[in-house]
């Protein structure tokens, strides 16, 4: 049997502009260590269809210039942008803090509140003022998004395919949520 992370890939980056005319592209990596992408290895679109790897790379403010292999001009360099680049779960690093999760870990989860399910994770958002839980309801309509702090989210069972919330009725009803900067904090 696999292992549960087998076939599951995290995106760790995006494609921006191109930068010169040798074929550098501005990256703009979703890591703690913005280096850290140029040891994954390969790095996938979101089709698997084309891989790429990072050649060289260097920080630049809030971005890294990249050099693709494969990609040595700024026409090559341009049809790239916005493309997000995935690696596969299992290449990603043990994370030491049991407050730290990748996002790919929460997507599926079963979402509970006062022991009654309601409904799932349907991805994890971050819109500049900290990490959101965005919930499909068990029951259907819009999803509905929640803080991720440790307070609104006391209870995250990874092994048991849950996490639990602690929030108003009425947020859950009308989707209404407020933003706090950071990941699951105190």
């Amino acid at each position: 049997m696999p292992p549960p992370d087998a076939g599951r890939r995290v995106c760790v980056a995006q494609i921006g502009a191109a930068h010169g005319v040798r074929g550098e592209v501005r990256l703009h990596t979703f890591t703690d260590d913005p280096m850290a992408i140029t040891r994954y290895g390969p790095l996938e679109t979101e089709d698997g269809a084309r891989r790429f790897t990072v050649a060289a790379a260097r920080p630049v403010k809030g971005f890294l210039v990249a050099q693709l292999c494969g990609v040595a001009d700024r026409n090559s360099a341009e049809a790239l942008r916005n493309l997000r680049l995935y690696v596969p779960r299992e290449r990603l690093p043990a994370l030491a803090d049991a407050d730290d999760f990748y996002h790919a870990d929460l997507i599926g989860l079963r979402v509970e509140r006062d022991a009654c399910e309601i409904g799932t994770v349907a991805a994890v958002q971050n819109y500049g003022a900290g990490d959101l839980i965005e919930v499909k309801p068990a029951t259907g309509g819009p999803t509905v998004l929640i803080p991720f702090t440790k307070s609104t989210v006391p209870v995250i069972d990874l092994a048991g395919g849950r996490l639990v919330v602690d929030v108003p009725q009425e947020l859950l009803e009308h989707g209404r949520a407020t933003r706090r900067h950071g990941t699951r904090e105190g």
